[in-house]
């Protein structure tokens, strides 16, 4: 029974991944990406971790989609648009040396980490041990003062960034309409 929900699951993640990197229609792709996440929550479900199954559902399939989805009837980019015009002259430059820093960043991170990979870590019998003298809820717990101590600065920042996101999805949507030379009728 595992093994089929594993597949059923994989094949959601799979379809709906495709689904979003090859619909042309943005609405289809965000529903796409619904499936996706749906069927990542299922593979949670699997492993018996339904805390971040809701939170996938509830946050992701719910909130970021619906944000997604709001952007994209507000600015209207359902319609035809000229991909040729670029609206900044040094975009792709700009664009690529972005990329660039970040690739650098991440093949940094990785070889300056692989030093430090060697870590004490607890073997099955010991886990398995701390698991069952704990309670049932303690991994929410540390997983709430985790997030909400140490981190706490990070979802800060990620709501201010959510906040400018949507401050500028309603200006650009409230531009001016372009003034067409009236004919005469």
């Amino acid at each position: 029974m595992q093994l089929f929900v594993f597949i059923c699951a994989a094949a959601m993640i799979l379809v709906g991944a495709v689904g979003v990197i090859t619909r042309s229609h943005p609405v289809h792709a965000a529903l796409s990406l619904i499936l996706t996440l749906f069927g990542v929550a299922v593979m949670y479900v699997s492993q018996e971790a339904q805390f971040l199954a809701a939170v996938q559902v509830i946050v992701y399939a719910g909130a970021i989609v619906v944000l997604f989805l709001f952007v994209i009837m507000l600015l209207g980019v359902d319609k035809a648009e000229d991909l040729q015009i670029e609206p900044f002259k040094l975009q792709r430059k700009v664009a690529a040396l972005v990329g660039g820093g970040v690739i650098g960043l991440i093949v940094f991170a990785a070889v300056s980490s692989r030093d430090n990979i060697a870590v004490a870590r607890p073997t099955q019998s010991e886990f398995v041990k701390d698991v069952a003298t704990t309670e049932h809820n303690s991994n929410i717990r540390s997983l709430a003062r985790d997030l909400f101590s140490d981190h706490v600065l990070a979802f800060e920042l990620t709501s201010v960034l959510l906040v400018i996101a949507v401050v500028g999805t309603v200006l650009l949507a409230r531009r001016a309409p372009k003034s067409t030379p009236e004919t005469p009728t």
